[in-house]
């Protein structure tokens, strides 16, 4: 994937301290979440180290012809304005049906209280608003995508 003009710079200073060229691990640049109020504060849950994963609908995946994440991507995190805060390493992936996400998922996901009912909860209302966008009846076998991460460039001042 190409890397987008608005996280261009942030990008060039990352593979400049790290010293090589990554590109080719580019994933994507993304807030969480489709509010301006829950996405910034997933942000910052992830610059606090709280927020180390993250839960994607397979059909949204699918529906747009996005490749599922793998192991080694690199993924930069913004805020609802589109800057950024982080970049991301992906170190685990797998897909699961909604109704089989794990405790310990929902508290590497780090949101809320961290636990498996609250993560139902929240996440069964974002996914059942990305159901009706694509046109999907939410359902308990819906296919989640849960990916693992680390951040391993924060955005600097």
């Amino acid at each position: 994937m190409r890397i987008p003009n608005h996280i261009k710079q942030f990008w060039n200073s990352f593979e400049a301290d790290i010293g090589y060229d990554v590109s080719f691990r580019f994933y994507e640049a993304f807030h969480f979440d489709d509010n301006e109020t829950n996405a910034n504060a997933l942000g910052d849950l992830v610059m606090q180290g709280r927020k180390r994963a993250s839960a994607g609908l397979l059909w949204s995946n699918e529906v747009n012809d996005k490749p599922i994440p793998k192991v080694g991507d690199l993924s930069v995190v913004t805020n609802w304005q589109q800057e950024p805060l982080c970049i991301i390493e992906t170190t685990h992936v797998e897909i699961v049906p909604y109704q089989e996400v794990s405790d310990a998922f929902a508290a590497v996901e780090g949101e809320g209280d961290g636990s498996l009912r609250y993560w139902r909860e929240v996440h069964w209302s974002y996914f059942s608003r990305e159901c009706e966008r694509l046109g999907k009846k939410p359902s308990l076998r819906m296919p989640i995508i849960c990916e693992r991460f680390k951040v391993v460039y924060p955005y600097c001042d």
